[in-house]
């Protein structure tokens, strides 16, 4: 029988905030993003990662599109979830500080970018 044991969260800055990594098995993974007020994460896609985000606090704007097609915008609000499916290409922006839970499979680098705000650019698979 394995040991149960307590863990400290894993925080990693970014530059619409941070995310705080409190589950990471070889199976899944679970994250709290905190995103500022008027800050975009990468419009992006992954090509095995498929995850589900939880608005928290905050409101925030989901653009999403399948392949090339047009973006479209949706808007979450507390208690609002949403399926990012592999392929889906994606991007948070925060209307208001937010704070969402993200539950994904455990591929933490499959980020394809498309846009970003920052200057990251490409991919960050290895």
């Amino acid at each position: 029988m394995k040991h149960a044991t307590a863990h400290p969260a894993r925080r990693v800055d970014k530059p619409w905030g941070y995310e705080l990594i409190w589950a990471h098995t070889e199976r899944y993974v679970g994250k709290t993003l905190h995103i500022e007020k008027g800050s975009a994460l990468s419009y992006q896609y992954h090509r095995q990662k498929d995850e589900t985000i939880h608005v928290l606090s905050g409101r925030l704007q989901l653009e999403v599109a399948e392949g090339d097609e047009p973006r479209r915008v949706i808007v979450l609000t507390p208690g609002e979830s949403f399926r990012i499916h592999t392929g889906l290409r994606h991007r948070m922006i925060a209307i208001e500080t937010c704070d969402v839970l993200e539950a994904s499979t455990a591929e933490l680098d499959d980020v394809v970018r498309i846009e970003d705000h920052y200057g990251r650019a490409g991919t960050s698979t290895p």
